[in-house]
């Protein structure tokens, strides 16, 4: 069966260069951002965000990744614990899907002070189940909840998404 492709490489990067301009409009007087992604094709696409906001500006950022099993959302681990206080603190997801997998990678933060926590999602669905608003998007799909959208990575790069 064909894949129905909804973002290509070169589109997929339009987007995230995008993204990137915005998080700076949003953080210009930030003294550092905190890129959370989740594994596995949102840490890549937090990957390729630092790599793009390194290209833009001059807020350092630092670069974590967050463990989860996105269908029973248990067990939620940190590669870093570094305090979190007063820090502002992007969650990278690849597919905003019921706002399940967010919210729950949003609870080890909640033990700190952060002075904001953001979304990014490089495909956003437009039906929500839980109460999360994605910050930063790609790619706004509507779509029935039979269908689903994957996101290609490859080494360090976003190749495409499709949905089934």
């Amino acid at each position: 069966m064909a894949k129905n492709y909804i973002l290509d490489q070169a589109t997929a990067n339009k987007k995230l260069q995008r993204m990137a301009y915005e998080i700076i409009e949003n953080n210009l007087d930030e003294k550092s951002i905190i890129l959370a992604g989740i594994r596995e094709p949102g840490y890549v696409i937090a990957q390729i965000m630092q790599q793009l906001l390194k290209q833009i500006s001059n807020i350092p950022t630092e670069l974590i990744s967050i463990s989860l099993d996105k269908k029973n959302p248990q067990a939620i681990t940190l590669s870093s614990n570094a305090g979190f206080d007063d820090k502002v603190i992007i969650i990278i997801d690849d597919v905003a899907n019921s706002g399940k997998t967010l919210l729950y990678a949003m609870k080890p933060f909640l033990d700190f002070h952060p002075r904001k926590i953001q979304t990014l999602a490089l495909v956003e669905r437009t039906h929500k189940l839980y109460p999360v608003n994605t910050d930063y998007v790609g790619l706004s799909v509507a779509t029935t909840l039979q269908e689903h959208i994957y996101v290609e990575t490859a080494g360090d790069a976003v190749t495409g998404a499709y949905m089934e």
